[in-house]
């Protein structure tokens, strides 16, 4: 499938944008696992977190004309069936990942949650790219970009030392990998949408739509299960984590079309990790690897972002170049 021509962001714009995606990933991971941590449910948090978002979304597509501009093109998408149901899935991606927040960020730290994220969306990223899933079309998986993957991997592998596998419990360090595999493919199906409906608000809408549907179903059977959780936390900033969700995801949508899932999904690490890391150095958590392993794996994964978008980076700046 040929992508449509679309203007090019330059390089540093890109890549920028990617690494405050990332930023704002880490950010919202603490507040998500503080919320979850305070109210002592996890999916009542990612509950919270989704439906502030939404809420914000709702208004922000009612009032701009983008909004109702691509809420129309969405509903006339879906009756000509020219936007496919499985367009419609991101929000089970961003679900996983803020319940998965809620759930493990205030044991694990912010920086361990970012690893395990950042070697699943790296092999997805790689794979996606490869079979031309994501709107930018086939991507050439080429040594430097295989380079640059396994060595976001290592960082993962440092992360695992000093015995962390014995403080925490498999599952908290599984799904993390199973967010990052969800990540990168919710980056690729977003940026679709969004070329099919015109704007990434309604991208970004249909994607918290779906994922808190998911998360209240699954909060309801939780706490049919166990009873309701404790008393809702009274600090106002706990409740900031699906604003933050709006605005990376939109990014994000934005963003995949210009660099590629891979690349976008490097780019988020370097954000991710070095945001996480000052964040758990200035708050630690209880089971985190410490911060001179976690310093470690920011300088890793950062160099595997400047290997594999180093080739990438030359053709975008390049005067004759006009396609990655």
């Amino acid at each position: 499938m040929t992508p449509p021509t679309t203007h090019r962001l330059p390089a540093a714009v890109a890549l920028g944008g990617a690494v405050l995606v990332g930023v704002l990933t880490a950010i919202q991971a603490r507040i998500n696992g503080q919320l979850g941590l305070h109210i002592g449910d996890g999916f009542v948090a990612a509950v919270v977190s989704f439906a502030s978002g939404l809420a914000v979304l709702v208004v922000l597509s009612a009032v701009l004309p983008a909004g109702r501009r691509g809420v129309t093109a969405l509903v006339l998408g879906i009756r000509a069936r020219t936007i496919p149901w499985w367009m419609l899935g991101g929000g089970l991606a961003g679900a996983l990942t803020v319940a998965t927040q809620g759930l493990a960020v205030a044991v694990i730290g912010v920086s361990l949650f970012t690893v395990g994220v950042v070697a699943g969306q790296t092999l997805n990223g790689l794979v996606l790219d490869r079979i031309g899933y994501g709107p930018a079309g086939v991507v050439a998986v080429t040594m430097p970009r295989v380079a640059g993957g396994m060595l976001a991997l290592v960082a993962v592998g440092i992360s695992l030392q000093g015995g962390v596998l014995d403080r925490i419990p498999w599952w908290m360090l599984l799904l993390p990998f199973l967010a990052g595999v969800g990540i990168a493919w919710q980056q690729a199906t977003n940026g679709r949408l969004r070329q099919r409906v015109g704007t990434p608000l309604t991208a970004t809408f249909v994607n918290f739509l779906g994922g808190t549907i998911v998360l209240a179903i699954a909060a309801a059977v939780h706490v049919a299960l166990v009873g309701p959780p404790a008393e809702l936390p009274a600090a106002g900033w706990l409740y900031l984590g699906g604003v933050v969700g709006v605005a990376y995801i939109f990014l994000s949508a934005a963003l995949v079309a210009h660099t590629g899932v891979l690349l976008l999904g490097l780019g988020v690490v370097v954000g991710q990790l070095g945001t996480a890391f000052a964040i758990d150095a200035l708050w630690p958590a209880d089971s985190g690897p410490g911060w001179v392993t976690e310093l470690l794996m920011v300088l890793v994964a950062g160099t595997s972002v400047v290997i594999a978008a180093a080739p990438w980076w030359r053709r975008r700046t390049s005067p004759s170049s006009s396609s990655s």
